[in-house]
């Protein structure tokens, strides 16, 4: 994709009412968010990356670093990239609950990748204090999934 094509869509998302446009050609794929001052553009082609980065952001505002909640306690994180299910199977009981004790080696979640359905055990002993994904939700590799206090 050009430099012209894709100021062009740069403009074209800035003065409308979209907040996010992906588009994806034989050369590669882009897609410009609005606002947040956050921008991501993908490219199959690593050359055709020189040119996007140099461009500058849509808003020229300040923004704000986004407040996260101070932590506490030991996070039990993901050891792999895959989905998230807090139970065996969608009917059953959940492994753990806010307010539940684990013992260490204890199931406390399943991460499905590839197709394979892994247990995911508690790496400490005590009581979870927070539950941080949704059921189904997929996780990342080292991503925090619970707190145990």
């Amino acid at each position: 994709m050009d430099l012209r094509k894709l100021k062009t869509l740069i403009d074209l998302v800035s003065e409308s009412n979209v907040s996010e446009l992906e588009i994806t050609e034989a050369e590669g794929k882009v897609r410009i968010v609005k606002g947040g001052g956050i921008h991501t553009q993908h490219f199959a082609n690593p050359a055709a990356m020189v040119a996007p980065l140099a461009m500058a952001p849509l808003s020229a505002a300040p923004v704000a670093a986004p407040v996260l909640p101070v932590v506490t306690g030991h996070m039990v994180k993901s050891p792999m990239v895959g989905t998230f299910y807090r139970s065996a199977s969608p009917g059953a009981k959940v492994f753990v609950e806010v307010g539940g004790t684990v013992k260490e080696g204890e199931t406390v979640c399943i991460i499905e990748a590839m197709k394979i359905l892994n247990e995911i055990e508690a790496d400490k002993s005590g009581i979870v204090t927070q539950i941080l994904c949704d059921n189904g939700q997929a996780v990342e590799y080292g991503q925090p999934l619970f707190v145990i206090e």
